[in-house]
């Protein structure tokens, strides 16, 4: 029987791009049953009504609706909550991110070689759209610091697609509300010693003046989340995975909205 894909897309203020990214990740096709779980966070251009629209004529997308803005990883903690699938993937909705790329993300999970996957926009013969020199050496940067703070070998920390399995991703406790998601599941995926794999990925960089919404402050807050989850967060003892071990996939019947 086909296993379930669970894909969690967090969105804020994305009119212009939400129709397109829906229709590219309902045509990817996999030997895996989707469902699509789209968590506004509030946006104020109007995303909110069409995601409603779309979350009634789409059977498998689910569409849930932040009360205020609260950032990235608030909405993603709400998706990961509402995931039913086997596997569960984070996608943006800004178009940097192609969804084809996520057969050869997903097959390190589907094969039972890793918990967790990560799509890499620096390793891989992908195309790569080039853009701000300074942002690709801060995101290096970072991706050192987290690799040094978590004993991993990493090339890109930052990156939007992580795939985990779907008992991985829920039994972790997460509190950073915006970009500081990235290396907070990164230390504490590390420190549980889940198995992890990293797979080359496209990518089509967005300009700000495009609607990138990723800044400086951002980078200063992912410092801050190395330092203090790389000092508080314990290491799980060898050689147990038990807070990852598989268990029964629930399905319930939940509203296409709330």
């Amino acid at each position: 029987m086909p296993g379930k894909l669970s894909v969690v897309i967090p969105v804020y203020n994305e009119r212009r791009t939400l129709r397109i990214l829906l229709d590219r990740v309902q045509a990817v096709e996999l030997p895996l049953e989707k469902e699509i779980i789209c968590v506004d966070d509030c946006s104020r251009d109007g995303t909110a009504d069409i995601l409603r629209e779309l979350a009634q004529t789409q059977p498998n997308l689910r569409a849930f609706f932040q009360p205020v803005n609260r950032g990235k990883g608030a909405a993603l903690r709400e998706g990961f909550k509402h995931a039913t699938g086997d596997y569960v993937i984070v996608q943006d909705a800004d178009l940097e991110y192609d969804p084809e790329d996520y057969k050869q993300i997903l097959t390190p999970l589907m094969e039972g070689k890793a918990d967790v996957v990560f799509g890499s926009r620096f390793m891989g013969g992908q195309p790569h759209r080039v853009l701000y020199f300074w942002h690709s050496l801060g995101n290096r940067f970072l991706t050192l610091l987290s690799n040094m703070a978590s004993d991993l070998n990493l090339t890109d920390m930052e990156t939007c697609y992580k795939a985990f399995r779907r008992e991985v991703i829920q039994a972790i406790p997460l509190e950073q509300d915006r970009f500081g998601f990235e290396p907070e599941i990164t230390i504490k995926i590390a420190r549980r010693r889940l198995r992890v794999y990293e797979v080359g990925i496209s990518y089509y960089g967005r300009t700000y003046e495009e609607g990138k919404k990723i800044g400086w402050k951002d980078g200063f807050k992912a410092l801050w989340c190395i330092a203090k989850y790389g000092l508080t967060v314990p290491r799980a003892p060898l050689p147990s995975l038990a807070e990852a071990a598989p268990q029964p996939t629930a399905r319930t019947d939940e509203p296409a909205v709330r």
